[in-house]
């Protein structure tokens, strides 16, 4: 090894320009590299006697750090003068677009009849999707074993047990807390996903989403249900809406009834989607039986009131025309594209 490899390598140095990382890069390999002149010259080190290390180690050392401080030098140069020759940004030019999303047919329904319900001076209650059989069936007066309770095919959580965990098969649930919590008069709506085993189809589906109303206060009548029931229709279905009901069954309210609306799409006259009758079913009502209101610890001689509950996904069938439930829960980009332009309720 002879000092005059080191100068020579330094004034190699010197001389060198690079304008592009392409230039910087070739000559980092070309002096760094595994077969680079600065790495020759560290192999020869290891082979040079101990007194030539004492003598050439240090400058080796030190012309190490000056090519690789050089490198750098040169490799922030070059990417300054790159920036400086490209294009330069216009921050007068409008940005790229972004599609917007939109919000789910159902949401959107839920958000109505929440708005339409709340201007008749109802507030909103929301309870557990996993429930306990007391608040979901006993206190709603589904006696154990009693035939009422094979009308909801439940998923139990736990069983085996006096009260089991379930995912609640309606949001009657929610009436029920509520009315353990405060005192009459009551009125609220309980929105929410619920639970049943059933088979999906275009008709039915395992998961789907409830409005549930109740009003509890003195002197509540049959005829303040049927009229709230009316007033709601006409909201949501439009001015002339008409509505009919007729005797049905369910264990918590006596007396019961199906509540169906005017075809809004024949108006009446009959067509396929209201199977040629004008009428189309919307939801269940009546009268609180007496012994829900005493179950919660209201005193049913003194207060009455009424319940109703609808499906959103029938109502959203009903708005939108759709005639297949299973297009709300396949996240089809298709289908969702079709309520972007929905208006905000």
């Amino acid at each position: 090894m002879k000092r005059e490899d080191i100068d020579k390598i330094l004034q190699q140095l010197e001389e060198l320009k690079c304008k592009t990382q392409k230039e910087v890069e070739e000559a980092r390999v070309r002096f760094l590299g595994k077969k680079g002149e600065v790495t020759a010259l560290f192999e020869e080190f290891r082979a040079i006697d101990k007194a030539q290390k004492a003598e050439f180690g240090k400058p080796l050392n030190e012309l190490k750090q000056r090519v690789q401080a050089k490198i750098d030098e040169l490799k922030n140069s070059a990417a300054d003068e790159g920036a400086a020759n490209g294009p330069r940004l216009d921050l007068s030019m409008p940005g790229d677009p972004y599609e917007l999303g939109s919000r789910h047919p159902v949401s959107i329904v839920r958000q109505e009849i929440v708005d339409i319900f709340r201007k008749f001076g109802y507030d909103v209650a929301e309870g557990p999707e996993i429930e306990d059989d007391y608040h979901v069936f006993e206190a709603l007066n589904f006696p154990a074993n009693h035939p009422a309770r094979d009308m909801q095919d439940t998923f139990f959580v736990s069983a085996g047990h006096l009260n089991p965990l379930l995912l609640r098969t309606h949001t009657s649930s929610v009436q029920v807390r509520t009315m353990e919590r405060m005192e009459p008069p009551i009125r609220v709506i309980c929105p929410g996903r619920v639970f049943r085993n059933e088979a999906i189809s275009a008709r039915a589906h395992c998961i789907f989403h409830q409005v549930e109303g109740l009003y509890i206060d003195e002197g509540v009548t049959f005829a303040d249900l049927k009229q709230a029931i009316l007033l709601f229709a006409r909201e949501m279905f439009g001015p002339d809406t008409q509505i009919r009901m007729r005797p049905s069954y369910f264990p918590f309210t006596e007396p019961s009834a199906e509540v169906d609306v005017s075809c809004n799409i024949c108006h009446g006259q009959g067509c396929n989607i209201c199977k040629g009758t004008g009428w189309l079913e919307i939801l269940g009502c009546g009268m609180v039986d007496p012994n829900v209101l005493e179950a919660s610890g209201i005193d049913s001689k003194k207060y009455s009131g009424f319940a109703f509950g609808m499906g959103l996904e029938r109502i959203a069938m009903l708005k939108w025309r759709v005639n297949d439930l299973r297009h709300y829960f396949e996240n089809d980009m298709r289908f969702l594209q079709e309520f972007a332009s929905a208006p905000e309720v």
